[in-house]
């Protein structure tokens, strides 16, 4: 009896280092386990979080840009796009001898010149004002943006309706207040184009404002004060610490107002008679993007409307590389 009792606590010490030693073991697998699935974390969820946005660029960006460019190779109906016939930059080089495609293209520029000089001017005078204290500047800050929040199609529709020739057109009416006869609007040249351009700038000169208020909020007042303390007055403050400070705010501004003039659809379009992609009887204000939508849509040919978005496509290629020169030799000068 003796002996069974005291072998049976030996048994039980000799257990114990073994148990605690499995117990060690299996701790450290499990921090082991742990760590590995920490860095696979900080590895990995990085790109799982930017992951969403690159399959919907490759779905809905990347994958029709790249088709496009394949169909403007080809000869293709929009009643039959399987059917696919090559003909290599033969629809490019239609687009050279093409009246129409040189018309937009003018057009095009003529209206984003028209829409983005005296915008971005505006812009940049509502921005300046903007900045003093005003009292309820908050509120005046609000109400600039709140033509960029309206449908395009209920902003165009009301400047139908303000630029009528009829005697309901309030623009017509207002001047021959003044004596000046009713202007032809939507049939003539200069002024079809003069109206589209009205509608774009309405839209985005408050846009623009609060991008130019943000840029001046950021300028050191300590520039201010030392311009002042040398006599410069408000106008020299503005010219010679403002602008030059704004200089990268005002190019970026530009380069975004230009493609969105080159991309410019929605106004033209409905400001025609019956959304008619022509841009008026005689395309006088007809743009890139009402061409590519009268090709593909209305004429039916898939080829010369990817061709034309092509086009497009390498002229805001051009204007971004124009950007990033000018942008180097600012960099350079400052």
């Amino acid at each position: 009896m003796t002996s069974d009792a005291t072998a049976a606590p030996s048994q039980e010490e000799g257990a114990a280092p073994h148990d605690r030693a499995a117990d060690r073991s299996a701790d450290e697998r499990r921090r082991a386990r742990r760590s590995r699935r920490y860095r696979w974390d900080v590895k990995w969820s990085p790109y799982a979080f930017i992951a969403p946005f690159f399959l919907f660029f490759v779905a809905f960006g990347l994958f029709p840009l790249l088709y496009t460019g394949w169909a403007s190779l080809h000869r293709v109906e929009l009643g039959a796009p399987t059917d696919m016939e090559w003909v290599g930059l033969r629809n490019f080089s239609r687009l050279l001898d093409d009246e129409f495609f040189w018309n937009a293209l003018r057009n095009t520029f003529t209206i984003g010149l028209l829409s983005t000089v005296p915008q971005l001017l505006m812009a940049l005078g509502l921005a300046h004002l903007l900045n003093y204290r005003l009292r309820g500047s908050m509120f005046f800050r609000v109400a600039i943006l709140t033509p960029y929040a309206t449908s395009v199609a209920a902003a165009t529709l009301v400047f139908v309706l303000m630029f009528s020739r009829t005697d309901h057109g309030m623009i017509n009416w207002a001047l021959g207040l003044v004596g000046v006869d009713a202007v032809d609007w939507q049939n003539g040249d200069w002024t079809a184009q003069f109206a589209v351009s009205s509608i774009v700038i309405w839209r985005w000169t408050g846009y623009n404002a609060l991008i130019y208020l943000a840029a001046m909020q950021a300028i050191p007042h300590d520039l201010y004060e030392s311009a002042a303390l040398d006599g410069a007055s408000r106008w020299q403050q503005f010219r010679h610490v403002t602008i030059p400070s704004l200089r990268p705010t005002i190019l970026f501004t530009c380069v975004v107002s230009t493609i969105g003039a080159t991309q410019l659809f929605g106004e033209p379009l409905l400001f025609s008679q019956g959304a008619s992609p022509t841009g008026g009887s005689d395309h006088q204000f007809q743009t890139l993007g009402l061409y590519l939508y009268e090709q593909g849509w209305f004429n039916q040919h898939l080829g010369r409307s990817s061709a034309i978005a092509w086009t497009m496509f390498l002229i805001l290629v051009l204007i971004g590389l124009v950007n990033w020169v000018i942008s180097r030799r600012i960099r350079k000068s400052a």
